[in-house]
This record gives C-alpha cells, structure tokens and sequence, in this order.
C-alpha cells in the first residue's frame, strides 16, 4: 500500500510540474511578466496556488486582492518579499510578503531566495518562481523539485537535435519492419530480428517523450513542432503493440501493453539483449539465432483489405501467418467465414508483399 501511494503522489508531484511549466511557457501573460523582471536585472519570488497555506506561512507585507496582470507583476517585484497569486493567476493577493518556512526543511539549494522557493514547495502545494537578480535565471519549484527556465533559443537547439535523432530512427525502423514482413511471410524471423526492431521502437518512443517535454516548455511557440512530431510517430505506437502481440506468449493486448511498460523501464544495453527480449516476452532459454513464429497480427493489419479487428479474427481461425499462407490458396472460401470479402486481394496483397507474385 505505501508502494501504490508512493507512485500516487509521485504521479500527482509530475503532475502539477508539468502544470506549473506550462504556465510559464512562451506565450502566457505568467512567462510576459517573468521575461520582464529578467531584462529589468530584477529578483523575484512568487508563490501561485494553495493561498491559504502561503499565507499562513508568512507575516506582513501588503494586501491587495488585485487583479493579475504581467505589468502589475513585474511593478510588484521591485519590492522585496514574495509575491502571492491565486491558482487561476486571476488575483494578485500579497505583494512584499515576508516568507517564514520551516528552516529543517531539506533543500540543496544555496541562495535564500531559492531556499526560500524549495522550502515553500515542500511546506505548501504552491507552485514557487524564483527568479535569481544575480545569475539571471527563473527555477520553478514543486514539492521541492527545481525546474530551471529556458529561452526559446536554448530549447530549440535542444528540439532540432531531436528532430534530426527521430528522422534517422523511423528510417531505420520502417527499413527493418520491411525486413521483418520479408522474413515473417518467408517464416525465418530470429530473436535477433525482433530484439532490433524493438530497440528502435524504444528509441523512437522516448525521443518523442523528450521531445514532449520540450513542446510543453514552447508553450504557443510549439505547435509546429507537436505537428512534426506526430508525423514522424504515425502509426507506430500501434505497430508496436501488434508486434508485441505477434510473438509474445501471451498474445493479449493487455500483455503487450505491460511488456511494453517493462521494455520501457530496461536500460538501453539490456535493451540490446535477445535473452532479455525473451525474457520478458515470456520465453526462457533462447538465443538470439531462435526461429520465432508470428501470428501475423502486424502484417496482416497492413493489407488494406483487412478491416480494424478482422486480423484477430484471421488468426483466431488460422492460427498463424504462415498457416494462412499454406491454406489460402487451397481453399479461399474459410476467409468468408471470418468477414473476408475479397479474399482473393487478400491473397495477393500478401504475395505482392512477399515479393513472390507480381
């Protein structure tokens, strides 16, 4: 139980960061007013949400009940003491607020304003900007944990970098799932085979979490960039779990979705591993050199005349792909019962993919 609730308020800790970033994203009147305490060589500390506890945290200072503006912000920070904002940064509640958190609260952080920030966050619910006169720099803090500002420069370094690494990897992936459909209709695919193929698809899978993070901190500015990176994922979150399904030992989509989970948490040499691959796709004892049969479920939901969830009916009443081809031309009429209405392109849709009919 202390597990589950662990991984709950973790869960809830990211929640509310990526919240809190996308706050402060380029384009918000929030993201305005800190861009403007920057270039005025100013310092800031501002406490958004959770007002009560804030509050209750601290002494003096002014009362205002304004409303939120980025200029009245960024008038506000010429003065010392924190700033106090609502939740919906609607109302501006205290200006020159003077902060007392519990000193033995942990924190490695070592300018005050920043100890300050950190200790807050862990004290409160509050979102804490700090914004450093000195260094120049803007720390968003939740529960302790510091998220430091980027310019939109800086992220888009980080962003075409990552858009070149996604390019490259869904070239390789689509050249080695056309191997693999070769392989899979000439019924010789190895361990090896699936182990590198599923590689790529980790590593297309968390370039795009990466790249996700980088959209967020874009805020409006990221739009294109969410565009560009959904083209180049496709359909391949789907292909993924159908390939998971194709040789897992269990060949439910619940199974696949918890192997894909596991292959997620692997360190990148372990996902190098044919006995690991196995492993977690409930095999023991095979070698990369193995022969894996697939049931056909990827192939065979990329022949346009297999409508959604007919694949599974398919292999339901064949059992495998390589059975189907044994049997589809000796007697075409079983695709009927399945809900095939033209088994024939069927037939040679397959073949045309196997290379072995024009």
């Amino acid at each position: 139980m202390d597990a589950a609730n662990a991984e709950a308020e973790k869960a809830d800790s990211a929640s509310r960061l990526s919240y809190a970033i996308k706050q402060t994203a380029p384009g918000t009147a929030l993201r305005h007013a800190l861009d403007m305490i920057i270039a005025g060589h100013l310092g800031a500390l501002i406490c958004i949400g959770d007002t009560e506890s804030v509050i209750g945290a601290g002494d003096d200072g002014f009362k205002l009940d304004i409303s939120f503006t980025a200029n009245r912000l960024f008038e506000l920070s010429k003065m010392d003491g924190a700033i106090v904002i609502d939740k919906g940064l609607t109302q501006i509640l205290r200006a020159n607020y003077h902060l007392n958190p519990d000193p033995s609260l942990p924190t490695s952080e070592t300018g005050m304003r920043h100890r300050t920030a950190a200790r807050m966050s862990l004290l409160t619910e509050a979102t804490v900007i700090s914004v450093s006169e000195r260094r120049q720099v803007v720390t968003v803090f939740v529960d302790g944990r510091g998220h430091q500002l980027k310019s939109v420069p800086d992220i888009m370094s980080s962003v075409n970098q990552l858009l070149v690494s996604m390019q490259s990897t869904r070239t390789q992936l689509d050249r080695s799932l056309l191997r693999l459909t070769t392989l899979e209709l000439d019924n010789y695919v190895t361990l090896a085979d699936i182990t590198e193929t599923i590689y790529l698809f980790e590593v297309l899978t968390t370039v795009s979490e990466e790249l996700d993070k980088l959209i967020l901190q874009l805020g409006s500015q990221g739009k294109t960039i969410a565009m560009q990176r959904d083209e180049f994922m496709g359909d391949t979150s789907d292909e993924y779990t159908l390939l998971l399904r194709d040789y897992a030992l269990d060949s439910s989509e619940e199974y696949a979705l918890k192997v894909r989970a596991s292959l997620h948490e692997t360190a990148n040499a372990q996902l190098h591993s044919s006995k690991r691959v196995a492993s977690l796709l409930g095999y023991e004892e095979r070698g990369e050199d193995s022969i894996m049969t697939p049931l056909g479920l990827r192939t065979l939901s990329n022949v346009s005349v297999v409508r959604k969830g007919m694949a599974d009916k398919i292999v339901g009443e064949f059992g495998s792909l390589q059975q189907l081809l044994d049997d589809i031309e000796r007697n075409p009429s079983r695709l009927d019962s399945v809900g095939v209405a033209n088994p024939g392109i069927l037939a040679d849709s397959l073949y045309r993919m196997w290379g072995k009919r024009a």
